[in-house]
């Protein structure tokens, strides 16, 4: 039977609306089920949407499920900070010293930092370098020439990322995708930007959809992934902020910290609706 249901839309990763990437939270999926819920974020075109549900393990403040057009995943970066400032701004309470979320890949605690949420990255369920005739191939299908490609990785933490570490912000920025042979693949481009900038970082994702490969504005699961193979592999600083999105017209902002063992992902979060759905 359906009902209305609190629901939320927000924009990630920017402090302002429409320059990160819009996420639909409903803050009440409970007796949903998941064909429901694909269908409700098939429609609304968004890179992602959530369902808020009553935790099930005793640590988590919240479950969520997450879903992109076509399939659910496990876990997502930016559908993490903004189903946390909607649960936050509907009147959520922590239980202690962090938010914690429980999801497909367990509980990943977040905090806050000023104005911004940021999460913790989840261990790395694959990593290590990508096969050389991969490479080739990835580089091939973004129209990237081999010798910009400085490296490769497994990025995978839910989503089964693939990342090319490229010669430049300029080479990121220049590749042009082929979308029949990327079909099936998730891949992360990122190159540096010259120093003394803004940005440490550009980074862009692409990824299956439900119509062909869709690059998506700005991706928090994927700037974990690289965060902890750059960081890592001491091809970064334990600090700095990378920009996504360039290409599609936005300006996402992504801030990484590593504090000890953890590597935080951080972003802002603008509230753009509120209200009510019927599902």
């Amino acid at each position: 039977m359906t009902r209305q249901r609190p629901f939320a839309q927000v924009d990630v990763f920017s402090d302002r609306a429409g320059y990160g990437n819009g996420l639909a939270v409903v803050l009440d999926g409970a007796g949903l089920s998941t064909e429901q819920m694909q269908r409700f974020t098939d429609w609304t075109q968004l890179s992602e949407a959530t369902f808020l549900l009553p935790p099930t393990q005793a640590d988590a403040d919240y479950r969520v499920r997450i879903f992109c057009p076509g399939r659910e995943l496990p876990f997502a970066g930016h559908p993490t900070l903004g189903s946390c400032h909607a649960w936050l701004a509907a009147g959520g309470r922590p239980k202690g010293e962090f938010i914690v979320q429980e999801c497909g890949v367990g509980l990943v605690p977040l905090r806050r930092d000023g104005t911004r949420l940021a999460f913790a990255a989840p261990p790395l369920r694959r990593g290590g370098p990508l096969p050389a005739a991969r490479i080739a191939e990835l580089a091939q299908a973004l129209g990237i020439a081999p010798g910009d490609v400085m490296a490769g990785a497994w990025c995978d933490n839910g989503p089964g990322w693939q990342g090319l570490l490229l010669r430049s912000a300029d080479a990121v920025l220049a590749a042009r995708p082929e979308g029949a042979a990327l079909l099936g693949q998730e891949v992360g481009l990122v190159g540096a930007h010259a120093a003394g900038g803004d940005f440490a970082f550009e980074v862009r994702a692409f990824f299956p959809g439900a119509n062909g490969v869709i690059e998506d504005p700005v991706t928090g699961s994927l700037n974990a992934a690289l965060a902890q193979w750059l960081i890592g592999a001491g091809l970064a600083p334990t600090r700095y902020e990378a920009r996504q999105g360039t290409r599609l017209g936005r300006d996402g902002r992504v801030f990484v910290e590593q504090a000890g063992d953890t590597i935080w992902i951080g972003g802002d979060v603008v509230a753009c609706i509120s209200g009510h759905v019927v599902l």
